[in-house]
């Protein structure tokens, strides 16, 4: 059973990185930059260029870049904090925020309609490996970012 979870893993990966790029390519992004603003979309309120550093796990120098190329694009915009001048906040342009949502929702439709086919406890097993996908590879990349092939 492990060796097929490893193929199908493998496919699943495959499959979801082609589906990005074809969601980007829609939206005129960088799959990853897609993701990046899926990231931010996910945030309660504006946030710093450290703050996006930190969820994306890129420099600052680089997430500097990051902003640069969605502000160009009209995702994001910069503003003062109006509390502390010194610091520049990020902010999901809406409209273009609804256009990406509105992609999500159209393509929603068939995700959601296959998790329907799963009960409470299969659901339950779904968001656990997932929440421990997303922690394994934050270690695996920070891992990676170090030189070495991360934790096993």
């Amino acid at each position: 059973m492990l060796a097929e979870l490893s193929v199908v893993s493998r496919r699943y990966m495959a499959a979801y990185a082609l589906f990005n790029q074809a969601v980007a390519d829609r939206l005129r992004l960088h799959p990853t930059d897609l993701q990046y603003l899926n990231l931010l979309g996910l945030e309660a309120a504006p946030v710093t260029t450290g703050r996006i550093a930190e969820l994306t796990g890129l420099t600052t120098g680089s997430a500097t870049r990051l902003v640069d190329r969605l502000e160009r694009a009209g995702y994001v915009t910069r503003a003062r904090d109006t509390v502390d001048r010194r610091r520049v906040l990020v902010a999901t342009v809406p409209a273009r925020m609804a256009e990406f949502g509105a992609l999500r929702e159209q393509l929603n439709a068939g995700w959601s309609a296959m998790s329907e086919a799963y009960d409470d406890a299969e659901v339950a097993l779904l968001i656990a490996r997932m929440r421990r996908t997303v922690e394994l590879s934050a270690a695996q990349i920070a891992g990676l970012r170090e030189g070495d092939s991360g934790p096993g």
